[in-house]
């Protein structure tokens, strides 16, 4: 028996996605633990490409189960497109998928609400945090406040449902209509009707997912947890407010399986060889230049959900060596190593000057975070294609130096280096 984690280490986007297929082939059970479709998840195999945000990738594996944990939160229509999605490309989940009946539904009141909040922020004072707008952030609100939340289970009791729904989409269109008169109530029944077709669809794969993961570690299946988003965007760990809504670094494994954190053996520490950002909120080692153009474009940094363009920049050594701590981190796993192959001159983050001084703790307050200003290291890069290489020693020398200054950065060893989307295109260290 064991279990191993994957945790981004920047803003998200890291690639998570490709590590976890390439891990599953040593894994029975693939858990998603938080987030909801605001995730994206890209994964090459034989040349075809299949993109997730709700449902955990290890599903392209056959015997295999893959579930979705009850800190995910789940708008149905978004997990039956995906589904949907899946079988066209040849993938049916069948029997492996497993919803949690305690994970929280997103609604179409959710939407309004996160809309709301970025058009007056956007209007105010503060930067817009830049959220995808899927809902998220409002059903995780309503999670916790507890009086206005549905779990996907609930629905399997449509009077139930009913009453619960009606009395909550009243209360929201009093709520929304106050700050938002323009706007057109939301009529319970037909949410309800809509909910109900989407239940039906969706309810073989439910079921209690906490019971399950305990019987399958029971018998000695060994398990895989999958990260959304990055461990800078956690809730209580990252650059708040600009952050997601859940606890996307290690901490949200127990709240969002039932599992206990002591039984991961190992986690693995996902990070870009450079970095990227999506929304607001400071980025000290942005590039806004032709380099950062080029790093986007060869790097193909575009949103999997949304298509936004990522902000780029380089690799920030004193953000990693934060969440490398923050995580626990036993071993790394450098991405996209072979974007920056078209580039003369690196350059890693291995310090910031605040106010005149050298910092090379990752501050708490984004008020200082702003005001950082990047201290570099300048390595040689090595202008050579490195997407057919599949062993660290016949990885150009400078390439093998940008990596071990890295993880000389971090104080952590080596396990994966990826030199291109294919599972085939990845570096085991041995």
């Amino acid at each position: 028996m064991s279990a191993t984690c994957v945790i981004g280490l920047q803003w998200g986007d890291e690639a998570k996605g490709k590590i976890v297929d390439w891990l599953t082939q040593d894994h029975d059970v693939i858990i998603r633990y938080n987030g909801g479709s605001n995730a994206g998840h890209t994964v090459v195999k034989e040349q075809k490409t299949y993109k997730f945000s709700l449902v955990p990738t290890g599903i392209l594996w056959p015997n295999r189960v893959a579930v979705l944990g009850c800190g995910v939160v789940i708008h149905p229509k978004a997990l039956i497109q995906e589904i949907d999605s899946l079988k066209s490309n040849g993938c049916n989940p069948g029997s492996s998928l497993k919803i949690s009946d305690r994970a929280h539904v997103i609604f179409p009141y959710h939407f309004q609400e996160e809309q709301l909040a970025e058009q007056a922020s956007s209007r105010g004072q503060q930067e817009a945090i830049g959220t995808t707008l899927r809902g998220i952030g409002p059903c995780y609100a309503d999670k916790v406040g507890r009086r206005h939340a549905i779990r996907l289970g609930e629905l399997a009791n449509p009077q139930r449902f009913h009453d619960r729904l009606v009395e909550i989409v009243e209360f929201k269109n009093r709520y929304i209509q106050a700050v938002w008169p323009e706007s057109q109530a939301l009529n319970p029944e037909a949410i309800f009707e809509e909910y109900c077709d989407y239940f039906s669809t969706i309810e073989p794969y439910v079921t209690d997912t906490t019971a399950l993961l305990h019987q399958l570690w029971d018998s000695g299946k060994n398990f895989l947890f999958e990260g959304a988003q990055g461990s800078l965007l956690d809730i209580d760990h990252g650059t708040y407010p600009y952050v997601t809504s859940s606890n996307s670094s290690v901490g949200g494994i127990a709240s969002g399986t039932g599992i206990p954190e002591r039984n991961i053996d190992e986690c693995i520490g996902i990070i870009k060889a450079y970095t990227t950002r999506v929304g607001g909120g400071p980025f000290p080692t942005e590039l806004h230049d032709s380099t950062g153009d080029l790093i986007r474009k060869t790097g193909k940094e575009f949103g999997t959900v949304t298509g936004r363009p990522r902000r780029c920049g380089w690799f920030d050594a004193v953000a990693a060596r934060y969440t490398t701590k923050l995580n626990g981190v036993d071993a790394l796993s450098v991405m996209l190593l072979d974007v920056l192959s078209e580039l003369d001159e690196l350059k890693i983050c291995t310090a910031y000057e605040y106010e005149g001084n050298r910092i090379e703790q990752f501050p708490g307050s984004i008020d200082v975070l702003e005001k950082c200003t990047p201290v570099y290291q300048t390595l040689p890069g090595w202008r050579k294609d490195i997407q057919d290489i599949r062993t660290l020693t016949d990885l150009p020398s400078e390439a093998r130096r940008y990596l071990d200054t890295i993880t000389a950065c971090l104080e952590t060893p080596l396990k994966l280096v990826s030199v291109g989307p294919d599972r085939k295109q990845t570096i085991p260290i041995v």
